[in-house]
């Protein structure tokens, strides 16, 4: 499994799945809090380009609503709306 299929199972497990069973029709995912808890270490920009990828919505059936903040920051927020 690579890196980015490592950040995008992490997201779905935490943050996507959780979001659907509570009936919540959207989602945000600050990449600096998965980036700490997988441990990773100067591997922000890898984080933000995992989850802002076109697989990734694609296979979670996600649209993306937004971002916030500077791009591969610890302070990149991505909005997604569950469809």
């Amino acid at each position: 499994m690579s890196h980015a299929d490592h950040v995008r199972e992490y997201a779905v497990r935490m943050y996507i799945d959780p979001a659907r069973k509570a009936g919540q029709k959207s989602v945000q995912i600050r990449c600096g809090d998965v980036h700490s808890a997988l441990k990773y270490t100067n591997r922000h920009p890898l984080v933000c380009a995992a989850l802002g990828a076109m697989k990734f919505r694609r296979d979670q059936s996600l649209e993306l609503v937004g971002t916030a903040g500077p791009m591969q920051s610890p302070t990149l927020v991505y909005t997604f709306r569950l469809l």
